[in-house]
């Protein structure tokens, strides 16, 4: 009884600290945005402005690799994952556990909806693109988020970062190691956030992002995942702790 006490407790402590980081990173994101240059800063260091290029625009390394090649393979093993987890609800897998398989949803709709859901706030983004942006070479001028698009100035539909997306709805994989194994669910949680991160990075190599774009899209993936985790998974693991 008491060791069911205590499980509960460190389980309510660690859902109020997820809520608590959640709801302050936007708060951080934004006065990063709106009081700092760290984006300029960084953009500055990765463009050339004796050629007013970005050398590694067209690197193969970030173009290639990791803008198509990576990209495509990603966007693969997702649609494998929704199809496999489809194919599941109409014929049951025996092979599947009943937990594998409610952590198989969730990771399907994790694949689904991170990408989907950065994409449709692109659409609606003002935000260009570091290489748009006169600074850098383009014809359009720097604005931060929340600022009035200037008047004659057509949308960018830059922002959030969606090229890191392909990678960041692999956050969801934690949830296999919830909520018995929290500290590996956090490992593999982070490990997914530096690759999403990494690819982001390697695009603001190339002056297709700044910094608080991809950082922004680490957020919206880990508040998608969290939402689905609340919705899948929490109230089997609550009913188990009673």
């Amino acid at each position: 009884m008491i060791g069911i006490f205590f499980r509960k407790l460190r389980s309510s402590r660690r859902a109020a600290l997820t809520v608590l980081t959640l709801s302050a990173l936007p708060v951080v994101l934004l006065l990063l945005g709106r009081f700092t240059h760290l984006d300029l800063w960084l953009a500055d260091a990765m463009f050339d402005p004796v050629t007013r290029n970005f050398p590694w625009r067209e690197h193969w390394l970030a173009n290639r690799f990791a803008h198509v090649w990576l990209k495509f393979a990603l966007v693969v093993v997702g649609a494998v994952v929704v199809v496999a987890t489809i194919a599941d609800a109409f014929r049951r897998f025996s092979f599947w556990s009943d937990d594998f398989r409610t952590r198989m949803r969730l990771l399907a709709c994790s694949a689904a909806l991170v990408p989907l859901v950065i994409g449709a706030l692109k659409r609606f983004s003002a935000t260009h693109c570091p290489w748009d942006v006169e600074r850098y070479g383009g014809q359009m001028p720097y604005f931060r988020l929340l600022d009035a698009l200037p008047d004659g100035i057509v949308p960018g539909h830059c922002f959030p970062a969606g090229h890191a997306s392909s990678a960041l709805w692999l956050v969801a994989l934690a949830v296999f190691w919830l909520p018995h194994r929290p500290r590996m669910a956090g490992m593999v949680g982070g490990l997914m956030l530096s690759f999403g991160l990494l690819l982001g990075w390697l695009q603001q190599m190339r002056g297709a992002h700044f910094l608080s774009h991809t950082l922004w899209s680490m957020w919206i993936a880990c508040v998608i995942v969290a939402i689905l985790y609340v919705a899948f998974i929490l109230p089997k693991a609550a009913r188990e702790q009673v």
